[in-house]
């Protein structure tokens, strides 16, 4: 069980879009106006757990086409995302970023997130501590994953909002801002090749 825990840990802690776009819009909006999407955040999460335990992420994904236009819609969200991170608050955006993502927005991302269906899958699959009852060791593990990625986003949330807080210039914000995006494009870049390398 500890393995378990150090494994949820270490797996969602590492920077992905999901704590990245947590941390992008606690620096952009501020701590409660990003609540909304980081609970969204929280219940996609949950739901891919239920995917995957349930098999339903396994039979997705085995039909190719289907992957692939997954993947698609799931790069071409994280680059609207990114977008809306890179581009909060600046006078020159081409996307309208007045407002932080609600509850809808952050569902939607773990729906498509290609870390979220990697991560829990090795999490669900791996790191077995109970095989003679397996209900109980399922049970178990999503209370502890739970309870351990909640501090963990909120966490990265209020990192974010710390640098809000810091009141910095505008162009130093809007730099913060980029970086972050950039740094999220970097995730997809790697989630897009990875599935390439795969297919």
């Amino acid at each position: 069980m500890l393995t378990f825990a150090l494994a949820v840990i270490l797996l969602i802690i590492t920077p992905g879009p999901g704590v990245l776009s947590t941390a992008g819009f606690g620096a952009a909006y501020g701590f409660r106006p990003s609540l909304a999407y980081v609970l969204g955040l929280f219940l996609g999460t949950n739901m891919v757990m239920l995917a995957v335990i349930s098999g339903l992420a396994a039979v997705v994904f085995s039909v190719p086409w289907l992957r692939m236009v997954l993947m698609g819609a799931s790069v071409a969200y994280l680059l609207y995302l990114a977008a809306r991170i890179g581009f909060a608050g600046s006078r020159i955006a081409f996307i309208e970023a007045k407002s932080p993502p609600g509850v809808g927005a952050g569902l939607l991302l773990q729906a498509i997130n290609p870390k979220a269906y990697a991560v829990n899958t090795s999490l669900i699959t791996g790191f077995g501590f109970a095989p003679e009852n397996l209900a109980f060791e399922l049970t178990v593990k999503l209370l502890i994953a739970n309870a351990i990625w909640v501090p963990i986003h909120l966490g990265w949330l209020w990192a974010g909002v710390a640098l809000h807080r810091l009141d910095l210039p505008h162009h130093v914000q809007r730099r913060i801002n980029i970086a972050m995006a950039l740094a999220m494009l970097a995730v997809v870049g790697l989630a897009l090749w990875s599935a390439l390398q795969g297919a």
